[in-house]
């Protein structure tokens, strides 16, 4: 009886969680995409399938009995399971003498000017000359 309340307490706790959605700008080039509509209609039968069969159903295969029966080996620390991203190294410093000086007389030169990345659907500004 105790397990039954604890399944259903959990089944509770779980669709009071607050949903976490990143930001996203619309775009009308892809929101009208086919599959971008299915998609739409199905997300919500997934997250109530996520929330009602799949953490349930894990939250059991992780306890025993069934931990055994089904060979879950539970990890605390994931960290050896996911490969660490590769480290940039940085550039290699030129000397001085590899950098040519400008010749006597000559103006400074202006420092570059970084071109923006323009978002997805973001416009993309005019080029000047």
């Amino acid at each position: 009886m105790l397990r039954r309340t604890f399944a259903v307490a959990l089944v509770l706790a779980s669709l009071a969680a607050p949903a976490v959605a990143g930001t996203t700008r619309y775009n009308p080039r892809r929101a009208g995409h086919p599959l971008r509509i299915i998609a739409y209609m199905l997300h919500p039968i997934g997250v109530v399938a996520d929330t009602l069969f799949f953490h349930p159903a894990w939250w059991l295969g992780t306890h025993e009995p069934l931990r055994t029966l089904f060979g879950v080996d539970v990890v605390f620390d994931d960290s050896a399971e996911v490969e660490p991203a590769p480290t940039p190294e940085p550039p290699a410093a030129q000397p001085p003498s590899a950098i040519p000086a400008p010749p006597p007389g000559a103006p400074p030169e202006p420092p570059p000017v970084p071109s923006p990345e323009p978002h997805d659907d973001a416009p993309v500004p005019p080029s000047t000359p």
